[in-house]
């Protein structure tokens, strides 16, 4: 596998950054290392942003990968904001969030990570106003 995956805590949120080559295989991978750290640091909002290199995936790998993904974590609901930054066009992207939110994941994507960072900062505030 050729990819590399760094993470920044962040507050209320882990922001992960994937970079290397882009193939079913690495994204899978890299998924993989997401949920094992988000587990190991009971952090299950994620802000993850894809740099893969070379080819986006075809819509049958797309599909194959956002079909798992409740299925790597059992009881566990991460909140993923998503944002692939060399994606030209975000339709891929988009179909894999349908994929996933209709097999119960809680997945968006975004065009930047401003976006994205944005979006989790409303969820916290939405939970601590739930909590008064």
């Amino acid at each position: 596998m050729t990819y590399k995956v760094t993470f920044d805590q962040r507050a209320g949120y882990l922001h992960a950054v994937a970079t290397g080559t882009n193939s079913k295989q690495n994204v899978m991978g890299y998924l993989a290392d997401i949920l094992h750290e988000c587990m190991a640091r009971d952090c299950f909002r994620v802000l993850i942003e894809e740099r893969l290199e070379g080819p986006r995936l075809n819509m049958t790998d797309v599909y194959e990968i956002a079909s798992q993904g409740q299925s790597r974590a059992p009881g566990r609901h991460p909140v993923i904001a998503y944002v692939d930054m060399n994606a030209a066009n975000t339709s891929n992207m988009k179909f894999a969030e349908d994929v996933a939110v209709n097999r119960g994941g809680f997945v968006r994507v975004f065009p930047s990570v401003d976006d994205a960072e944005q979006w989790l900062m409303v969820l916290d505030n939405k939970v601590a106003q739930s909590k008064k």
